[in-house]
């Protein structure tokens, strides 16, 4: 099967026609428009069960690029006759939700302090808090700048910045032309600039 699928002129392959398998079969050979077609169908609820674990609209997108980053490397590694592929991009979905809210929660309970038992003397001094509390300030209105982008802006700056891919591995990953992502993470980029200067 996976052999008459490398036969097939790419070209003309409506690949919204497979079933799950043979997408699965395609993005495996690095069919980014498989991948897209996948994403198409399953994107909306991988969403969905990742809001259901972690009640954040940000991180729920967030681990939904990350389920199909995730196949898109790892689509070699799936077998028809282990369940359906929808079955196991919630499998994915699932730990990789339940995997981000231990590390928030571990995060969260490293920065909490028992003022009763912490010795005070260690505390910095002000000019040091006010530095710390500027720089959150600063994260803050970054966050809420790139929430003002389009969706395909964030996504692409996401995925460049945050997850460290070049230009041609996004246009890969996403079977967007390469151009269209260098666009969008250029215009990302001035947005967040005005809306920063602004403020």
């Amino acid at each position: 099967m996976q052999v008459g699928l490398r036969v097939l002129d790419r070209k003309t392959l409506d690949y919204s026609v497979l079933e799950d398998g043979l997408l699965m079969l395609a993005i495996a050979e690095h069919q980014s428009a498989a991948l897209s077609i996948l994403y198409d169908r399953y994107g909306r609820l991988i969403f969905s069960l990742a809001y259901n674990v972690v009640q954040d609209d940000g991180l729920a997108e967030e681990i939904t690029q990350d389920v199909f980053v995730q196949v898109w490397n790892k689509a070699s590694t799936y077998h028809q006759e282990q369940g359906k592929v929808m079955t196991w991009l919630g499998s994915i979905a699932r730990h990789r939700a339940i995997d981000v809210l231990r590390w928030r929660h571990s995060r969260i309970e490293s920065r909490l302090v028992d003022w009763e038992d912490d010795d005070l003397s260690r505390l910095p001094d002000g000019t040091i808090v006010e530095i710390d509390l500027d720089l959150i300030h600063q994260k803050k209105r970054l966050r809420q700048a790139v929430a003002q982008l389009p969706l395909e802006q964030r996504n692409a700056l996401a995925l460049a910045f945050f997850k460290g891919y070049t230009h041609h591995q996004i246009a890969d990953l996403t079977g967007e032309p390469l151009g269209t992502i260098k666009t969008r993470i250029r215009l990302a980029m001035q947005k967040l600039r005005q809306i920063l200067e602004e403020e």
